[in-house]
């Protein structure tokens, strides 16, 4: 549905169409006119609505912006063959260039000029809808919706659209053509001719429930039943997997209703006052029951199955019901059955095309397939047995020792910088998260298979056919640490840790030492999951540091002389509260994430920092190479309390030992000479927490993922006045994160700011050295053709 869930009303056909017809130079046509023949005209989603429309089904009035249309006006903007140069992607090309490609075409589209023929006859179409109508628009490429590819939710659709704003919404929907997925898509299936795009635009009407119908069981691929999903409100939700819908299993003899599955709708979308299309929170229970009725179920399977026979094929079937009358919005071939229709499930179809069970963000990379394993809580964690998928709300790092049994991981909350995603992409575990509904989809018992590269969840072992190298994996082979160790570089690179049994392996790498070692993961396992402050309660002061001085030296040792960084406790207070006694210590905050943790902790209960202190003082006695940093520092005046611990502490007679301060709140950028005069060696930007607090955006947002973007200027800025502000007043600059391994744009940012080192996970070292190598040689080129004084 993709939004359109409701694009209806004038199911009864307009007088008026059909009056395009004569003309063959037509840019506009009706759906009247428009049939299954039509793809290369109309897109596969206008060819079909024709189709449906000429068979007599109930489908609201339309018509599509023809594909032609696109075409001659890129044309006219003289930018035609560039976009087809552009469209066409390698299959191994790496993520960073196909975002840059994709960028650059959708740029040239929105910035084309509608040829007034197309304008007025849009317009002219538009007035013969009828006055004040509100219509959805919806992109219809000539690849999709057929039966081999389904491009689905790939190119954009709008809803609740009035007549002064389509001219501008068909223009976006033309740029959709060109999305990084589109692209990515393409290559994958070896697209090679060029991309076109028709455009439908259909009355809209207040779709009071709506959803989809598949004519087949999507899931197992048994052809004797229909699937009815439903959902109040626009069909979006349904699609975008927003809400977890009804589901009505339905038997084609008959029809006879077989299973009813009730589903859990926290809102809806409607559309508002304004005409625009609006969210509406559902208090728990209201609406409550059924969305559909059982004649309503039938009537629905009946439509569907009378779709699939006129297209001779399973369907995949849009629909609305609005005052008691239900309309089609869309039909597409079910692009995941295989060839065999007694095959049962299917995976996997002939064009190499899957339908996952579930989606998410792709946090660690990998595949694994396993039995499903869903946990509540970290105690529950003995109930997973080694080698299948955990699947959790959410894990905080007292779940560690669960996830190493684990053979992949899925969350229904989180960002790719939780605590999760940063733990898994350590532990080479892979891992989906922000899934939102993993708990409530996936069944205990049932195998999977995860993707966590793209980031879905498969029915069924389907993991040999998903084994070979993605495109990323292909761009970046295994890196030759040998050769990379003798290639020089000016900024050093160390590498991000946090799990003991990872610092052989990472020391292997070419990297200069630890820029980043976090404790909370060390703390937790050493502890076995306690609060501190419980042990510490119960005399278990010398138990501390026992424990935590082994998991420690274990990583200063694999170093050594190389520095190693200790980022001292930075535990939250939901996560220490999720520590077995953490709720007899920790205060519940409605924001946590920028609340009761960092340095202001440490000045307000000294007595914990000072045993971490006594610790590293411990460890430095052996691997003087262990150096201090203090994260979340917001004020001067808590940092010069907190060093006033450190010079009280075992740790001031430590000579050589560095003192660094984490950059992750803005207000260290004027802060930094003020932190130089107090005896600080050095700053790392945390760019995961500076991201969050410049943008405004809470990192571990699902739903705000996007708007999370480390490259933005304005967190770009504040980097660069911090590296510069340090380097002013002799400080070291290091920047904690992945972006650099990443983006080779970002890399260069900080290379050509003046950094000293960067940070990142094992994983990304050789990407990392890559980048870093790359920006240093641009910059020298730069340098040396630069026009001398005498020039």
């Amino acid at each position: 549905m993709g939004g359109a869930g409701s694009a209806m009303r004038a199911g009864d056909r307009h007088d008026s169409e059909g009056s395009t017809a004569a003309n063959a130079d037509a840019l506009v046509a009706w759906l009247t006119e428009l049939g299954r023949d039509d793809v290369a005209r109309a897109g596969g989603k206008g060819a079909n609505l024709g189709e449906l429309t000429s068979a007599g089904l109930p489908v609201p009035a339309g018509f599509v912006v023809l594909a032609d249309a696109y075409l001659q006006a890129v044309q006219e903007a003289g930018i035609r063959d560039e976009l087809r140069q552009l469209a066409r992607r390698p299959t191994d090309e790496d993520a960073e260039t196909t975002g840059a490609a994709a960028a650059r075409a959708r740029a040239l589209v929105a910035g084309v000029v509608i040829p007034e023929q197309l304008r007025a006859e849009i317009l002219t179409a538009m007035a013969r809808l009828g006055d004040d109508v509100r219509v959805a628009v919806r992109s219809s490429a000539t690849a999709e919706d057929t039966a081999s590819t389904a491009f689905a939710g790939m190119n954009e659709t709008f809803t609740n659209v009035g007549a002064d704003e389509v001219v501008e919404r068909v223009v976006e929907c033309w740029s959709s053509l060109f999305g990084e997925r589109v692209l990515a898509y393409r290559a994958a299936l070896e697209f090679t001719e060029e991309p076109a795009i028709a455009v439908v635009v259909q009355v809209m009407v207040d779709a009071e429930r709506s959803g989809v119908a598949f004519s087949v069981d999507p899931a197992t691929g048994d052809r004797s039943r229909v699937v009815v999903e439903a959902a109040r409100g626009l069909g979006e939700v349904v699609v975008s997997g927003a809400v977890e819908p009804d589901t009505y299993v339905v038997a084609k003899d008959g029809p006879r209703l077989l299973e009813v599955r009730t589903g859990h709708q926290e809102f809806m979308i409607v559309r508002g006052h304004d005409g625009r299309d609006q969210r509406v929170e559902l208090s728990p229970g209201a609406p409550g029951g059924r969305v559909l009725s059982d004649d309503e179920v039938l009537e629905l399977a009946r439509l569907a199955m009378q779709v699939e026979d006129h297209f001779n094929q399973p369907q995949d079937v849009e629909w609305a019901i609005e005052r008691g009358r239900t309309y089609l919005v869309q039909a597409r071939p079910v692009t995941t059955l295989g060839a065999d229709p007694t095959a049962g499930s299917s995976a996997v179809d002939g064009g190499g095309a899957r339908r996952p069970l579930l989606t998410g963000l792709a946090a660690a990379p990998g595949v694994a397939a396993g039995r499903v394993r869903i946990l509540r809580d970290a105690a529950d964690g003995a109930s997973l047995e080694p080698g299948e998928i955990l699947v959790a709300a959410m894990t905080s790092p007292d779940w560690v020792p669960t996830m190493r049994r684990a053979a992949a991981l899925v969350t229904d909350g989180g960002g790719v910088t939780c605590h999760a995603a940063i733990v898994s992409r350590e532990l080479q575990l892979p891992c989906i998260v922000g899934t939102r509904q993993g708990t409530r989809i996936l069944r205990d018992g049932e195998v999977v298979t995860v993707d966590g590269a793209a980031g879905t969840v498969y029915e069924g072992d389907v993991a040999s056919s998903l084994a070979p190298p993605s495109p990323a994996a292909r761009a970046h082979p295994a890196p030759d640490t040998e050769s990379m160790a003798s290639e020089p570089l000016g900024t050093r690179v160390y590498v991000n840790l946090a799990m003991p049994e990872a610092a052989d392996a990472a020391a292997a790498l070419p990297v200069d030492g630890v820029g980043l070692l976090r404790a909370e993961f060390m703390l937790t396992e050493a502890l076995g999951g306690e609060h501190p402050r419980r042990l510490l309660a119960r005399g278990g002061r010398k138990e501390f540091l026992d424990r935590m001085s082994v998991s420690l030296l274990r990583i200063t040792r694999a170093f050594a002389p190389r520095p190693v960084v200790y980022r001292t406790i930075d535990f939250r207070s939901n996560e220490f509260r999720n520590l077995a006694g953490g709720d007899e210590y920790e205060p519940v905050e409605a924001n946590p994430m920028i609340g009761y943790r960092g340095c202001y902790r440490y000045v307000r209960e000294p007595d914990l920092f000072t045993l971490e202190l006594e610790l590293l003082a411990r460890v430095r006695q052996e691997t003087p190479n262990l150096h201090l940093m203090i994260p979340f520092v917001r004020t001067l005046w808590e940092l010069e309390a907190c060093l006033e611990l450190v010079d009280a502490s075992p740790l001031v007679h430590e000579r050589g030992m560095h003192r660094w301060v984490m950059a992750e709140v803005p207000s260290v950028v004027t802060r930094i000479p003020e932190y130089a005069a107090l005896g600080i060696d050095g700053v790392s930007i945390g760019s995961n927490d500076l991201t969050q607090l410049v943008l405004g955006v809470d990192r571990d947002s699902e739903i705000c993922a996007e708007l999370f973007d480390e490259s933005d200027a304005a967190v770009l800025d504040i980097i660069e006045r911090i590296i510069r502000s340090a380097r002013s007043v002799g400080l070291t600059t290091s920047l904690c994160g992945q972006a650099p391994s990443r983006s080779p744009e970002f890399a260069e940012h900080l290379v050509r700011y003046g950094i000293d080192s960067v940070s990142v996970n094992p994983d990304a070292v050789d990407r990392a050295r890559a980048a870093i190598g790359t920006a240093e040689r641009r910059l020298l080129l730069d340098a040396a053709r630069r026009p001398g004084p005498d020039a």
